[in-house]
C-alpha cells in the first residue's frame, strides 16, 4: 500500500455477505459488514488492500497502450502536429475526464473511463490533444476536436453518463452494494 494512503473502514448493518474496497484520493474505504470481528476486520482488510494493488498494477501497465492511441488519434485526426510526451491514467480526477498540462506535454485521463467505450475514450484523448495547440474550448478548439467523427455521441454519452451517476449517487446510501461493481470496487463474498 502506498505510504500516504489512509485506510478508513466504515462497517454497515445491512451488509451480510461481502467486503468491497475502493480508494478515495488518497484513502483507501473498505466497507465491511457491522458484525465482524476485530480480527476478522483486520484480516479482510488486509486481503482487500492486496486485492486493490494487485488491480491497479494491472492497470497501470495499459498506459503504454494509451499512450499509442492518443498518437494514433493525433496522426488520424489532428495531423498529428502536436503530439503529448506522456499519456497516462489516473485515478484522482473525479470531477473531469482528462487533463492536460500543454507546457510539459502530459495528458491525464481519468480510469473512470476505462470501462467506457473505446471511441468515448478517444473523444476525450482527442479533447485533450487538442488543448496542446488551443488551451481554451473557443471556437477554434471546438473546431479541431470535431474532426473526430464521433465527437457529438461521446460528448452526449458522457453527459448522460454523468447525470445517471448523480442520480446514483442520491440512492447511494439506501443500497450501497448494489452499484460497487459499476464503480470499480474491488468485492469479494465472504467465505461460508
Amino acid at each position: 500500500m502506498p505510504s500516504n494512503t489512509k485506510v478508513e473502514v466504515r462497517r454497515s448493518p445491512r451488509r451480510r455477505r461481502t467486503v468491497s474496497a475502493y480508494r478515495d484520493g488518497d484513502t483507501t474505504v473498505v466497507l465491511v459488514p457491522a458484525t465482524f470481528s476485530r480480527a476478522e476486520e483486520k484480516r479482510w482488510v488486509g486481503r482487500m488492500l492486496q486485492r486493490l494493488e494487485a488491480r491497479e498494477g494491472r492497470r497501470h501497465s495499459g498506459d503504454t497502450e494509451l499512450h499509442e492511441r492518443a498518437l494514433e488519434l493525433a496522426h488520424r485526426y489532428l495531423g498529428g502536429v502536436e503530439l503529448p510526451d506522456s499519456v497516462r491514467w489516473v485515478d484522482n480526477q473525479n470531477a473531469r475526464w482528462g487533463s492536460c498540462t500543454p507546457d510539459t506535454r502530459t495528458i491525464r485521463i481519468s480510469r473512470r473511463l476505462a470501462r467506457m467505450p473505446s471511441w468515448v475514450v478517444d473523444y476525450v484523448l482527442i479533447h485533450e490533444l487538442a488543448h496542446l495547440s488551443i488551451p481554451h474550448h473557443g471556437r477554434d478548439f471546438w473546431d479541431l476536436v470535431r474532426r473526430y467523427p464521433r465527437t457529438e455521441r461521446a460528448r452526449g454519452y458522457l453527459e448522460g453518463f454523468s447525470a445517471a451517476s448523480r442520480a446514483e449517487a442520491c440512492d447511494h446510501d439506501e443500497d450501497e452494494e448494489a452499484d460497487e461493481e459499476e464503480l470499480g470496487i474491488a468485492e469479494v463474498a465472504l467465505e461460508e
